[in-house]
């Protein structure tokens, strides 16, 4: 599995384009009910809530989850600021909540998520400012997190 894994991984470093779509846009599902995390409570290393998964960004070419698309803030899901966080991030999945390894400070420094001026450069800037390695660069290894069913 590990060797099919990196096989896959190492094949993304030839893509030229790397399109995420948020999984509420597409018909594709998680390989499991449970793995969808939707509507979950994000908090931070400390305990402290950092707002709430309201979609999963992933990569249509491999069909892997790559980032948590987090609101935080506003009222009824108007004027909240989305943040994403890499997959890579996640340190635990419980029923209601998904723990992240950053604080909320830097969570909240992050850049801002505009689904009008993302490219690949700003992936790469969010992965940057995490401290994690591109889904696309040499040698990355997916934390595992499932598949698409």
């Amino acid at each position: 599995m590990q060797n099919q894994q990196r096989q896959q991984d190492q094949q993304s470093q030839s893509h030229t384009s790397h399109n995420l779509l948020k999984l509420s846009d597409t018909d594709m599902t998680l390989g499991q009910r449970c793995q969808d995390i939707r509507g979950r409570q994000v908090v931070d290393t400390n305990g402290e809530e950092v707002g709430t998964v309201d979609d999963l960004m992933i990569d249509d070419a491999e069909q892997r989850v790559r980032f948590l698309r987090v609101a935080s803030g506003g009222f009824l899901g108007m004027g909240a600021q989305k943040f994403l966080i890499p997959v890579d991030a996640i340190k635990q999945i419980k029923d209601e909540k998904v723990i992240v390894n950053h604080d909320r400070e830097k969570i909240a420094s992050s850049p801002v998520y505009d689904p009008d001026v993302v490219d690949e450069r700003y992936y790469e800037n969010v992965y940057g400012y995490y401290g994690y390695m591109p889904f696309w660069g040499a040698g990355y290894m997916h934390p595992g997190y499932p598949h698409l069913g």
